[in-house]
């Protein structure tokens, strides 16, 4: 039996129209009624919408974040998170000012950006948290990842130019669909770790784990789940290591996935 189902956010949950309908939550309600445990397990932060829909998801129960750099408790706020360093991240800002690209920095609660772009003003709106630039500088708590907001066209040439000691990883969401987010953790950290973090702390074999995702940043955690589940809109990258493939995020394949969970 599935005890513990994992799930992506952008392309997974939430698709062009940014919400989750009822019959997911549905079926989510009907998991938990049956002793199956529902964690969110997404690239994006865990403030703002995204909070959200982790507590709606499961309230008490553990979340991961940010690519696996942010792993939270929602009832006690217990976290086992992953810290760039601060010369990184010292880098990081440096090389933003030169090529004048948008970087953000992450906390576990708070983020910051300093350029004002469309795309910019965009992000925020996706991530439910009011618009404001501020000093990158002035995020003073620990940073969990760093993201840079790019278009398509760009994002070989950012990958290329990579900081030491940081784990690149572009990632997409169905909501800016011109935007390609390249996510930024420490070398190691990923959504593997992360889901591998929340079965122990459940005590849960990860046999015993599904996880349901549709990119490229969803592939470490679908190989190291007991059953792997690709979205039916999902990237070659996910598609490939699946075990399983449900409909896509606009026909809701999550539900899908949950009631396959249910019959294992």
């Amino acid at each position: 039996m599935i005890q513990l189902i994992c799930v992506d956010v952008d392309g997974t949950l939430v698709g062009r129209s940014g919400r989750v309908s009822e019959d997911v939550w549905n079926a989510a309600a009907l998991a938990r009624r049956h002793g199956v445990r529902l964690a969110l397990c997404s690239g994006r932060p865990g403030f703002g919408v995204t909070r959200q829909l982790a507590e709606r998801l499961d309230e008490k129960g553990w979340h991961a974040f940010q690519n696996g750099a942010s792993v939270m408790h929602m009832g006690d706020g217990d976290t086992r998170s992953r810290v760039i360093s601060p010369s990184i991240v010292a880098q990081l800002i440096a090389k933003a000012r030169r090529t004048g690209r948008s970087l953000e920095l992450y906390s576990d609660a708070d983020y910051a950006v300093e350029v004002d772009t469309d795309q910019t003003r965009r992000h925020a709106d996706l991530l439910g948290v009011p618009f404001r630039t501020r000093r990158l500088e002035s995020l003073t708590e620990p940073i969990v990842r760093a993201q840079w907001l790019a278009a398509h066209h760009d994002v070989d040439a950012i990958v290329a130019d990579h900081v030491d000691g940081i784990m690149m990883l572009p990632s997409s969401s169905p909501v800016m669909p011109d935007t390609t987010f390249v996510n930024m953790t420490v070398i190691g950290v990923d959504k593997a770790l992360a889901i591998g973090v929340i079965a122990s702390a459940y005590d849960i074999s990860l046999d015993r784990v599904m996880m349901v995702g549709d990119g490229a940043n969803d592939v470490s955690a679908l190989r190291v789940a007991g059953v792997a589940v690709a979205m039916g809109n999902g990237e070659p990258e996910a598609l490939a290591v699946a075990r399983y493939t449900v409909g896509d995020v606009e026909h809701d394949g999550v539900v899908d996935a949950i009631t396959l969970a249910m019959n294992l």
